[in-house]
């Protein structure tokens, strides 16, 4: 690291601290004896996800966050959940370490997500993801969900 008064090449680092997001380092340069901060941080590779009909875009943590919440509102669904399902799509998302995902493979992820969640929470995402075609493509997935044979009872799960 440049020191910001003698502009020497190299500073010695005195103590490191972990901060919200950042690193926090006091440094000492060698050659002028100045001492000063600096806050590291990380910066993401861009991430693009693609759609269905081929466009791509950013991937936007928000919008993961949004269309979770929607799935789970008025459920008993704590918000530090929600936070954590985000979290855990996101960290995968990345962790492939890949510049592009599917949207399909993100969908598929957040259902696995909502599945631990909330089985309310899961349909409701589900149906508009999956665009079940009718009540028996609906019925048959809510089956699968409860452990019964495709075609269960929807009175069943809600009763």
């Amino acid at each position: 690291m440049q020191c910001p008064f003698c502009r020497q090449g190299d500073s010695r680092v005195l103590s490191s601290r972990e901060g919200a997001g950042y690193i926090r380092r006091r440094r000492a340069c060698p050659c002028c004896g100045q001492r000063f901060t600096t806050h590291e941080s990380l910066v993401r590779p861009s991430l693009l996800v693609v759609k269905k009909d081929g466009r791509r875009e950013p991937f936007d943590r928000q919008k993961l966050q949004r269309s979770i919440q929607v799935a789970c509102a008025k459920r008993p669904v704590a918000a530090e959940a929600i936070e954590a399902a985000v979290s855990a799509v996101e960290a995968a998302a990345y962790g492939r370490g890949e510049a592009e995902v599917a949207s399909r493979w993100l969908g598929e992820l957040v259902l696995v997500e909502l599945g631990r969640l909330d089985a309310v929470a899961y349909i409701r995402f589900a149906s508009v993801y999956h665009e079940f075609p009718d009540l028996a493509a609906l019925q048959q997935a809510i089956g699968q969900l409860s452990g019964e044979s495709p075609g269960g009872n929807v009175a069943a799960l809600a009763g």
